[in-house]
Formats: C-alpha cells, structure tokens, sequence
C-alpha cells in the first residue's frame, strides 16, 4: 500500500473540488486508489502502479486548469484515456477553433470539443444546453474561421422575435434597428471576433447577415453558414421551414435551451419536437450541454445549478401535493 501526498496551486485545488466534490467523486470511481483533499494538499493511497497511474492524471488536470480549462467530470475520462493512448491531453481538449490576435478560442469542456467536432463533420448539428455553456460563441467562432478560410461564401446570423410577435414593422427605424434588441447577442460575439470595422464591411457587403427568422421564409441558403440561435422559441412550423431553407454548400447550427422557453403558453417548442423527430437522421448531430458545460464567470455556474436544485425541490413539493390529494392552502399561495 502506498501513500503520496500532491500540494496543488490554490486556484488548482479549488477548480478539483468543483461543485460538490464531483470531479473529486469521479476521479476516485475512475481511478483504483482513495482520493482525499484537504486544503491544497492531495493524497492518493492505493498499491504502487494504482497510485502512479493516478498522480499521472491529477498532473494533467493541474496543468490543463492552470492553462485555463474548466474540468467537468467528463475531462477526467479524456485525460486518462489520452494518457492509456501515450497522447498529450492536452491536445485532445485544446482545439484552437479560432484565433485573431491575441485572442484564442477552442473548448474548455468535452462536450465542447464534441461540439466543435460535430460541427465540422456534420451538415446540421444541434447545440442543446444552459446560457453559458459556449453553444452560440463557439458556432460563430467555426463560422468566422468557414468565412476566413473560404469554405463557405457567407455567415447568416438568425433568431426568433418572440417578443415582438415577429411583427417588426411596429418598432421604429430600419430593419437593422429594428431587429438590434433581438440579434443583439449574435453582434457581440461577432465584434469579440473580429475588428468591428471588419463585421461592418461584411455587413455592408453582404458576407454576413443578420435578420429575424420571419424573414428567412421562402429563401434557399447556398454556400453559407448559417446559425439559429434561441431556437427553443421556434414554433415546429418555423423549425422545419428553417431546417428547409439548407441549399448546397451550407451547413446550419441551431442553439436553444429548452428550459428557457418565452413561446406562448400551450404552444409547442419546435427544439423539443425536433429532436425526436430527427434523431435518427443521418449528417445530423445533437449534442447536450449540462450545467457542467458552463464557462462563464464561476458565480454563473452556481447559480445555474441552484436554479436547477431549485426546480427540482419544486417539481418534488408537486408531486407530493398530488399524492397527498391536496392542493395548496390559501395562506400556502400568498393569498391568505
């Protein structure tokens, strides 16, 4: 029996424990030796090749968070699949999709990377997950990189209206004021890209458009990259007639987050009936996100998860008012 105690960077150690120790759970279930955390201080115990094997991975990890990926249970299978394969994890998770400058993008996750892949080797991929999960930012960061290298001759820029009913001609100004509220976080990504005397010169020449989705009806999309973002406030009329537009020498990316729905009550999300729809169809591809996946600021992901705890406590308190038989009292809604 061997015992080996790893002193981690704080920021390193803090990134390993996670949210609620799940990446700790993990590597302990993946790995055939105890793993205990204590401050920054990590020890693994188990026989000799376990322990080995096993400080091999947590070197790895350290590294990758040190060059700035976030870990999600999911890296750690990566990490120590890449190493049984003599590869550099490294490489497996840094895929630069993206570079202008100093600025470098590529995926911090592995259902990022999955995302990425899926992206360049499928006609339609669906990017299904939580705000902050990278599913917009990356695919306008493959459309740039398409755009730059010549694969496609366009990048066309979508979203639902749903607060306006898709009737724009009510607000004031011309169509690019009318539509800058909605599209307005496709713009941002796109001026995080590129300089923006350079996205108004794609504007202007048409090598990138942005526009509400009313206005894709009756239109074939060749030689372009298309992205719908929002998609879970797509009706299924408006998801199959935008999934219809696909001409020759294009590939589309739709983004969504079926727990944000702003559609009408009663009315169906067309994200949601389109993946059973086509989820067997072949050069298309669904990958999910989880709160896992969130890369934005580290408060953002808690507060993703708490939101998530909280649904599901709500969800339980239904479920057991139902089975009980009664419903909620008048001081139990705030009326009392």
């Amino acid at each position: 029996m061997t015992r080996t105690a790893i002193e981690l960077d704080n920021s390193v150690a803090a990134e390993l424990a996670g949210t609620q120790d799940a990446v700790l759970k993990t590597l302990e279930d993946h790995l055939d030796c105890t793993v205990h955390l204590r401050g920054n201080v990590l020890t693994l115990e188990g026989d000799d090749v376990d322990v080995d094997a096993a400080r091999g991975v947590v070197e790895e990890l350290a590294e990758l968070i040190e060059n700035g990926h976030e870990i999600a249970p999911g890296t750690i299978d990566v990490v120590a699949g890449a190493l049984d394969q003599h590869k550099n994890p490294a490489e497996v998770l840094e895929d630069v999709v993206w570079r202008h400058r100093n600025k470098k993008v590529a995926p911090k996750t592995v259902n990022q990377k999955n995302y990425v892949d899926a992206i360049r080797s499928k006609t339609v991929t669906f990017g299904v997950g939580p705000a902050g999960t990278g599913k917009t930012y990356l695919a306008i960061a493959m459309a740039a990189q398409a755009l730059s290298s010549r694969k496609v001759s366009r990048i066309i820029l979508t979203r639902p209206a749903v607060e306006a009913g898709e009737r724009l001609g009510f607000l004031p100004g011309d169509l690019m004021a009318k539509v800058d509220p909605y599209l307005r976080p496709l713009f941002d990504a796109l001026y995080d890209m590129l300089e923006p005397e350079r996205v108004n010169q794609y504007l202007e020449g048409g090598a990138i458009e942005v526009a509400p989705l009313a206005f894709m009806r009756g239109r074939s999309l060749n030689d372009s990259f298309v992205i719908l973002d929002e998609a879970q406030n797509t009706s299924p009329e408006q998801m199959k007639m935008f999934l219809t537009r696909l001409g020759f020498g294009s590939q589309i990316v739709v983004t969504g987050d079926v727990t944000q729905i702003d559609l009408p009550k009663g009315e169906r999300s067309g994200l949601i009936e389109v993946g059973q729809i086509l989820k067997d169809v072949d050069d298309i591809a669904f990958v999910k996100f989880g709160d896992e996946d969130v890369v934005r600021h580290k408060l953002v992901q808690r507060i993703v998860t708490a939101y998530a705890e909280h649904a599901e406590q709500l969800e339980e308190q239904r479920k057991s008012r139902r089975k009980g038989g009664t419903g909620p009292s008048r001081r139990d809604d705030g009326r009392g």
